[in-house]
């Protein structure tokens, strides 16, 4: 009696999966809206997707162009379109792979200048937030890889392309940059100082010194060694850091013990 009941219980669930295989072929295949269109009205579409801020669509429509003919009149455009789109939907991943593929393919296109500057801007971007969310956070344990290669992106545009439009706001973005940089090591410094790991600290902060020499998180870098030396039982060692500190940075709060006017109103482009 068992057995029979078994039976029909399997038939039931078998009956249940046909009839659900049997639905969903029944169901309408979802169409590519594109198939039909030529390469003219595909790019209209994705121009107009990007101006509308429509950058799903518009990274679509632009690899379906260049998808659909990579050597064509649009191939060159619709592949910075295709990085740009996906960078301001953030798909940075997606965005860098684009472009990095455009200036390996165009090296000497009359827009290379362009390319690298928005290849800078994907990984600037990118490591802005990431800096931001760095507050209180063990700074020794990031790598700020992006923003290094964004460095790099915008150093090409200023040394070699240095009269193209790009090039002064890349050399800004750089100054931030090479700030940001030296900011994270005087992080990870001021993180080991607090542990009472005073070598460690020195030795971070005498790295940013030795790398982003004239960036003004040398202040906090000198300062810290000036805390870790005395901590240590090196007076002479201080006073020489101190010395230095008041050579380079002689209105520093930490030499005149008075705050500097107007340093919290500056713009991420006048740290300097």
């Amino acid at each position: 009696m068992l057995g029979k009941i078994g039976n029909v219980v399997r038939l039931a669930v078998c009956g249940a999966a046909l009839a659900v295989v049997a639905a969903c072929h029944g169901l309408p295949e979802k169409t590519d809206e594109t198939a039909a269109w030529n390469n003219n009205k595909l790019y209209t579409e994705a121009q107009d997707a990007l101006s509308g801020g429509d950058w799903g669509k518009c990274a679509k429509y632009f690899e379906a162009l260049q998808g659909r003919d990579p050597f064509g009149h649009f191939a060159q455009q619709a592949q910075i379109n295709v990085a740009y789109c996906n960078w301001k939907d953030n798909e940075n991943d997606a965005a860098d792979q684009a472009i990095n593929r455009f200036i390996q393919l165009h090296p000497d296109h009359p827009d290379i200048a362009y390319a690298y500057y928005l290849k800078g801007m994907i990984h600037f971007n990118d490591d802005l937030g990431l800096f931001g969310r760095f507050s209180g956070q063990d700074m020794s344990e990031r790598d700020p890889k992006s923003l290094r290669e964004s460095y790099d992106a915008f150093k090409m545009v200023v040394d070699k392309y240095p009269q193209s439009k790009y090039a002064p706001d890349a050399a800004q973005r750089m100054r931030y940059i090479v700030n940001a940089l030296a900011s994270h090591e005087v992080h990870a410094a001021d993180y080991y100082y607090r542990r009472g790991a005073y070598v460690a600290a020195i030795n971070r902060a005498q790295l940013a010194i030795q790398d982003y020499k004239s960036a003004p998180a040398i202040e906090d870098a000198l300062h810290i060694m000036i805390l870790s030396y005395q901590k240590l039982d090196q007076p002479q060692l201080a006073e020489d850091t101190r010395r230095v500190l008041a050579g380079t940075f002689p209105d520093s709060p930490y030499i005149t013990g008075h705050a500097r006017p107007g340093k919290e109103d500056k713009s991420w482009w006048q740290i300097w």
